[in-house]
């Protein structure tokens, strides 16, 4: 081993057998710059001793991939605190990209979060944390919402204080700029604000003590190498406040109170742009409702039993396994498995079904949920960050953190833009100075000083993420679950649905529709055989039968024989008589003839029908069907009437399937396609030049919903599919697929709209000041509302009003 070779370890994942852990290790030693690679099977873990001037370790973790295995890493969320503007996160994240062992770090400035995965044997949190305080900021590992919201309200009252003491102090020389002026001539002015030591005295605490945050900030940023708008603010200020220093010392033994000053400028300024931070902070505290909403609908506490005795403890002390008491009117507290009791409970917070659905032993509770009129003894059996609220919460906390493509742009432009602005800042002081207005000084500095501070890119910064926090947070709240900003940002951009047909489109519980009987028997007494022979069956559309005979309150009896015969139906004795249930086939079987015009009709009508032959005679059948969601239609039509083909695919015969895509109004079926066949179509239509949206609540759709360019998963469906999909639909209702593609419009339309607007600010703003037309105090205020403004117009995403509503 050279002198100059480091160690360095990997997790892997997808290894099967000592072949694997030799692939990977010959893969390795191919590496130029590595002198010895050992793959550990039993441990999962690479060790590579290599040359750090030849290779780098990220080489080792794309050769892995590579060979198609997988490299463990791990996520941390920090609160970050001390940033102004795009330029500090952009900051952040190139600082903690340049560690050895992180691979993606995503600030967030809106929501003054950091997210970062890094490989825990090359870098530790630790490391981190350092990082971003040597880069001039602090980071804490993230605290849960209560915490953050404790966070916010304390910076709330800090910029309330501040902006307050500035207010004092800036109020007076304000008053004497005023009184400047001709048409104002009748305001009375008292003779000791014109002196230029009593302003002296007044504009050096909002400079100091107040600007303090902008000095730190500027200081710690061109200590960086680069520059934020803490650079142009305190260039700006201090422009104006040391050239009226300069004055106000140049004017001793003259006529003091006649000297051009700029004190106001300066302490203005700084007062206009606290006053921003503050509207900025209260906003930005606005944009997380939707997380706060959701936190709200946890309980506190909860009844459990601990050594033989009831006992409330709060939420946070409930382990798994623990028992439960929840009484009448009692929210469940966390997720678990009735033991004892029968009760309705009121999902429609977590799936939005309104109508109470019935549970008793052996069902799973939800927590969140409301236990409407029985007791119930539930066992824990997710607690803490595990429940299915704690999960919908994290999804809805990472889509917010996470940044959308569109934001790049926002990001490239906010790295140049203050060099690019003092720049221009110089050169129209020196046209000013040396062509404009020649020798005049004053005059020049001050258009110098509007440029500087017109130029802020806060509205930039805040452009992007503070729409993505607030329209992923407002689709949270009606059930609809975006992964990430850059499926928020995608799913504008579909042009085709595909729907999966059972648990999709319909309810996927099949219900007993029909019943046809011949003379030869009464109904009541041939539904009583019908059932109790298919009692003893597990098939889907046998418990469908005898649910459906039962809600007919007819008695069943115990079949005396039972055989199940694969593909073609049941044979059973009842009472000492002979009964087949199922296809034409069965019946051929045992030579028994029938009429079969019924049932053709009502296959044709994508219904399951099973004929019945008693004692070996054609007797009638029974007519089974999945029956459609009662929302299915509307949220199609829906769809259809914003251009959106709609496409329903399913394993189901032909007949069947047209049959539904008829009732609910899709012009296209496509059928018999096997689960391992429905990726496959996906990637047939995409390579029609189609954006492909796949709807599936089935691990058999999991391929397909990671194949299609957006997947959504009904949420009242598997872990596996909501796993795979980018979007998850958690009320299980079509109409959710249209109110994420309506979201995805108005969250882009909107995020368009601030982009526009920061960038109008700055692009007209700049001009006007360097020509002459905007006096740095105001100046000062178009920064200061411009952020306020792009805050404001993206919380207007939390009055959207989704379902029934025309995508547009």
């Amino acid at each position: 081993m050279s002198e100059k070779a480091q160690e360095i370890n990997f997790q892997v994942t997808g290894m099967t057998c000592a072949a694997c852990a030799n692939r990977i290790e010959k893969g390795l030693n191919k590496l130029d710059g590595v002198e010895a690679a050992n793959v550990n099977l039993a441990l999962e873990k690479a060790t590579i001793k290599y040359n750090p001037e030849i290779t780098q370790a990220d080489a080792f973790e794309k050769k892995i991939q590579d060979l198609g295995y997988g490299v463990v890493t791990e996520k941390v969320e920090f609160d970050l605190m001390g940033m102004t503007c795009a330029a500090c996160a952009t900051r952040i994240e190139k600082g903690l990209k340049k560690l050895e062992g992180v691979q993606t770090a995503t600030v967030n400035l809106a929501l003054e979060t950091g997210t970062v995965e890094y490989n825990p044997s090359q870098v530790s949190v630790q490391d981190m944390i350092e990082k971003v305080k040597n880069i001039g900021y602090e980071a804490k590992l993230k605290q849960d919402q209560e915490e953050t919201a404790d966070h916010r309200a304390k910076e709330i009252e800090k910029q309330k204080g501040k902006f307050i003491f500035s207010l004092i102090l800036s109020l007076p020389l304000l008053w004497a700029m005023v009184g400047h002026f001709e048409f104002t001539s009748f305001i009375y002015l008292p003779e000791m604000f014109m002196n230029p030591w009593v302003q002296l005295a007044l504009a050096t605490p909002v400079q100091f003590v107040i600007g303090k945050q902008f000095y730190v900030g500027a200081y710690k940023a061109l200590r960086n190498k680069s520059a934020n708008m803490d650079v142009l603010v305190a260039l700006g200020t201090s422009a104006a406040y040391f050239y009226s220093v300069y004055k106000a010392i140049e004017s001793i033994g003259t006529d003091a109170h006649m000297v051009e000053l700029y004190f106001e400028t300066s302490a203005i300024l700084i007062t206009l742009i606290i006053l921003g931070k503050l509207f900025e902070a209260r906003a930005k505290g606005r944009s997380s409702e939707a997380i706060k909403k959701l936190m709200g609908l946890q309980a506190k506490t909860a009844t459990v039993l601990r050594n033989g005795v009831e006992l409330e403890v709060p939420l946070e002390e409930v382990t798994a396994g623990d028992i439960i008491y929840i009484k009448p009117g009692e929210k469940v507290p966390v997720d678990g498995e009735i033991i004892e009791g029968n009760s309705a409970l009121d999902e429609s917070m977590i799936t939005g079904e309104s109508v109470p659905v019935d549970k008793t032993v052996g069902d799973i509770v939800i927590g969140a949920t409301i236990n409407k009129n029985g007791f119930l003894k539930v066992k824990a059996t997710k607690v803490g960050k595990d429940t299915a609220l704690a999960q919908i919460i994290k999804v809805v906390e990472e889509a917010q953190g996470s940044k959308a493509p569109i934001q790049r742009l926002a990001d490239q432009i906010s790295g140049i833009f203050v060099p690019i602005v003092v720049g221009i800042a110089v050169i129209t002081f020196l046209i000013w100075f040396i062509w404009v207005s020649p020798g005049e000084f004053a005059e020049a500095l001050e258009k110098l000083i509007a440029v500087l501070v017109i130029a802020c890119p806060c509205a930039l910064g805040l452009a992007t993420p503070t729409s993505i926090m607030a329209g992923s947070g407002r689709a949270a709240e009606f059930g609809v679950l975006f992964k990430g900003g850059e499926h928020l940002e995608m799913t504008h951009k579909i042009t085709t649905v595909v729907l999966d047909k059972t648990g999709t489109v319909t309810n996927g519980k099949p219900v007993l529709t029909d019943v046809v009987v011949n003379e030869s028997i009464d109904e009541e007494a041939f539904l009583s055989l019908v059932g109790s022979a298919e009692k003893q069956s597990e098939h889907p559309l046998a418990n469908a039968i005898v649910e459906g005979i039962k809600e007919r309150n007819i008695a069943l009896a115990n079949a005396d024989q039972f055989e199940a015969i694969p593909g073609y139906g049941i044979k059973a004795v009842v009472q000492g008589r002979a009964i087949l249930i199922g296809t034409r086939k069965l019946l051929n079987q045992f030579n028994i003839s029938f009429e079969s015009n019924e049932m053709e009709g009502f296959e044709e009508s994508g219904k399951t029908a099973m004929l019945v032959a008693i004692d070996g005679k054609y007797r009638g059948l029974v007519a089974v069907a999945d029956t459609i969601k009662d929302t299915s239609k509307q949220a199609i039509k829906r769809l259809k009437e914003a251009g959106i083909e709609v496409i329903m695919m399913t394993g189901d015969n032909k007949r069947t399937a047209q049959a539904i895509a008829d009732e609910v109004g899709i012009d296209q079926a496509i059928a018999e396609v096997l689960p391992e066949g429905k990726a496959e179509e996906v990637k047939k239509l995409q390579q029609q030049g189609k954006r492909v949206a796949m709807v599936g609540d089935g691990i058999n759709d999991a391929p397909a919903l990671a194949m299609a360019d957006i997947g959504m998963a009904i949420g009242t469906g598997t872990d596996v599919a909501m796993e795979a999909a980018d979007i998850t639909l958690m009320r299980g209702d079509l109409n959710s697929i249209a109110d994420a593609i309506l979201m995805s419009h108005k969250t882009i339309r909107n995020i368009k709209q601030n982009l526009f607007w920061a960038l109008a600010y700055n692009t007209l703003g700049i001009p006007i000041a360097a020509a002459g037309f905007l006096a740095p105090w105001l100046a000062g205020a178009a920064m200061a509302f411009s952020s306020v403004s792009v805050v404001l117009n993206a919380l207007r995403l939390q009055r959207v009003k989704l379902n029934q509503k025309t995508i547009s």
